[in-house]
């Protein structure tokens, strides 16, 4: 279980070998790799640093890492650049006290410097609570889904697009629908429906699935590859009960000019 703190945490660049190893340690330790090759080297983490990327931690009082992200420069094969985020990880111990967000903020400001107005990110679209963070915490979007993004299985990912510059966010109208009733029944299915955006109805599209990572994805992967089509984005997702949640895609009204209003 998380443990309350009294005092403040702070986030700032790592900029020395120390701080690299033990970013690289925490990094391992989270995820519970022992395999090498999915290991962060601390001498790529000082060459980004110096060369358009970032590594950030949020640090204790008494100076512990205890979180930790890491990402570059990078261009799409459209010609457009970003800020690509490539992985974060937060102590559990300090789980659900701001530490991811403090890591986003910092890795915006690093992102602002080098002249980037976006960054982009993955994450496993079976672990919702990533998702809520994703949209309804940084207010980002799920922009594509790419089966198989590490060329292993088991590594389907949903590709988040943050706008580091806006005063409105375009979504902030759909972003807090309550999706109607799923059940189990219902994982893995999407479903069209009409809700009221700031010109009026607006189509969007629901997609439930099981709140815990489930065994069978191969609908979800279904369902997503359809959602994701190049027109929509995912802006939400909600918990419905205490085993279902459900995405909600909108239409992209950065892309059409649609839905925008006050943020």
């Amino acid at each position: 279980m998380p443990h309350a703190l009294a005092v403040p945490l702070r986030a700032e660049r790592l900029g020395d070998a120390a701080s690299y190893r033990a970013a690289a340690q925490l990094y391992s330790r989270v995820f519970g790799y022992e395999d090498r090759d999915l290991s962060v080297n601390p001498h790529l983490l000082s060459a980004l640093v110096r060369n358009g990327g970032s590594a950030v931690g949020v640090f204790t009082p008494a100076d512990e890492l205890i979180g930790f992200a890491y990402g570059f420069s990078a261009r799409d094969a459209a010609g457009r650049d970003f800020h690509y985020s490539q992985a974060a990880v937060v102590d559990p111990r300090h789980q659900g006290q701001g530490v991811g967000r403090m890591l986003k903020d910092c890795q915006r400001r690093i992102a602002l410097e080098w002249g980037h107005d976006t960054m982009r990110w993955t994450f496993d679209p079976l672990l919702t609570r990533n998702a809520h963070f994703n949209f309804s915490s940084l207010r980002a979007e799920g922009i594509a889904f790419a089966p198989d993004y590490y060329d292993r299985p088991g590594t389907d990912r949903v590709v988040v697009e943050w706008v580091l510059r806006r005063d409105h966010d375009p979504h902030v109208a759909l972003r807090g629908l309550q999706p109607p009733a799923f059940a189990r029944a219902d994982w893995g299915r999407a479903e069209d429906a009409t809700a009221v955006g700031p010109a009026g109805s607006v189509e969007v599209r629901w997609l439930p699935l099981a709140t815990e990572p489930h065994g069978d994805a191969g609908s979800l992967r279904v369902a997503l590859t359809s959602m994701l089509d190049g027109e929509h984005v995912l802006v939400a997702c909600r918990r419905v009960s205490a085993d279902t949640a459900a995405y909600l895609a909108v239409r992209n009204a950065r892309a059409t000019g649609e839905g925008v209003g006050p943020s």
